[in-house]
């Protein structure tokens, strides 16, 4: 469901933020590495099973977002990205706990097209469909 140029710009990039929520409706930002495999995004870190990303979904809240991007240029303004809204689930990667994100829609700017067109916000979406 991701273009060839939106995989080429998630490949090159190393730093997401996601966002979770607690079971008491408290929402978590936090910065993250990850790595995508043209599919899925796997996050992992140090002692994960102590954050409280991993905690929230572990708790149930599993639905998340992420959000990658970055500033191609400062002049003239030129951003660029990819936000995932999807479902996270604990799994085990090389015997260490990871969260693995599967995408149910993205949104992409200034990666297909520039991010504005006309003065307008050029955003591409793209709702996933899971087999």
């Amino acid at each position: 469901m991701f273009s060839d140029k939106e995989i080429a710009y998630l490949n090159s990039q190393r730093l997401a933020r996601i966002a979770t929520v607690s079971s008491s409706a408290q929402p978590d930002v936090s910065p993250v590495g990850f790595q995508f495999d043209g599919e899925r995004f796997i996050i992992s870190g140090q002692n994960v099973e102590r954050t409280l990303k991993y905690k929230n979904v572990d708790s149930g809240s599993t639905k998340v977002g992420l959000v990658i991007d970055d500033l191609e240029s400062i002049s003239p303004w030129t951003p660029r990205g990819v936000k995932v809204h999807g479902t996270a689930e604990i799994s085990e990667l090389d015997g260490r706990a990871v969260l693995v994100i599967r995408p149910d829609t993205h949104w992409s700017w200034g990666i297909e097209d520039a991010a504005l067109e006309g003065g307008r916000q050029a955003i591409r979406k793209v709702k996933h469909v899971r087999g």
